[in-house]
Formats: structure tokens, sequence, C-alpha cells
């Protein structure tokens, strides 16, 4: 399965629906991936992006504090699958034996863990296919072609992908 490294390109709001978007950039290309999230998820992820420090760890702070507890590394990432209009992901482990370990995930929480983690996040190609990212030619239009892109969106486009 071809997987592309990914990053945070940005957080923003659906406009029709209030509903926080993360999008995701493949590193070697323009070309972008919607993925709508829950808001504490966002808000998980912004505060992760921005380096606000909470006075007591929040759930990804807490899973990243486990995982090193337990003698484990975050190795990454992976958004796999679209089904059913839904997006699916798994982070990958290794323990303190060196076993690798792979845990059901969706994509907004492995998103905030790997952040925490410093570890890679990728997505696959399918993946793109199946979800139609947006691809931007000119670098400067990256804010003006996603704009064009949700106006364009109908109410069902966008409640079509699930959380």
């Amino acid at each position: 399965m071809e997987q592309h490294l990914v990053e945070i390109k940005g957080l923003i709001l659906d406009p029709v629906s209030n509903t926080p978007i993360v999008i995701l950039k493949k590193a070697d290309e323009n070309v972008l991936l919607p993925i709508w999230i829950g808001v504490f998820e966002a808000n998980a992820i912004a505060m992760e992006l921005e380096g606000v420090q909470t006075p007591r760890p929040m759930t990804h702070d807490l899973m990243r504090s486990v995982i090193e507890a337990l003698g484990a590394v975050v190795e990454g990432v992976l958004v796999h699958s679209l089904v059913e209009n839904t997006f699916h992901a798994t982070v990958a482990l290794r323990t303190a034996e060196g076993r690798r370990v792979e845990v059901d995930a969706r994509p907004s929480d492995a998103i905030a863990l790997a952040l925490r983690a410093r570890a890679p996040i990728k997505v696959a190609e399918a993946v793109f296919q199946q979800a139609h990212a947006l691809e931007v030619r000119d670098e400067g239009s990256e804010e003006e072609k996603l704009k064009e892109w949700l106006d364009s969106l109908t109410p069902e486009d966008i409640g079509k992908y699930k959380m």
C-alpha cells in the first residue's frame, strides 16, 4: 500500500456545519486532504500546534505518558482507509521488547497523539483518491482554493464524511 507522509496544513471551521476540519497536505506535493473531526480533538490538535501547556495532562498527553511509561514508543500513525465515508487510522507502537503493535484509532485522535509523540503522520494513497483530495497547483493560492472548495460543497457533501 502506497503511503504519503503528510503535514498538518491547518485547522478550519466548516462554515455550514460549524464542524472543525483538519487539513493534511502531502509533504512532497500540493495535495490537500480535509478530514472532518470533533471539537475536542480539534482543540487537542490546536493546543499542541500552538505549544499551549496545560496545568494537568489532557487525554492525548495521558495516552503518550502511558505508552512511554510502558516502555513503548509511537512509531507513527496511518490514515489507511475511508469506509462508508468514515476515515480509519492506526497508531503503530513499538514495545520495549521490540514488538510492533497497531492500534485502531480515529484519525483525529491518532493525529493528536502523533503530534505529542513527534511521530510521523501518513495517509494511504487510496484515501487521497477516495476522498477526492484537493490538488493546488499554485502554492500561493492554497487558502483561496480551499475556500472555493468549501463553498462548492452541498449540505449532502458536508454530512457525507463521519468522524
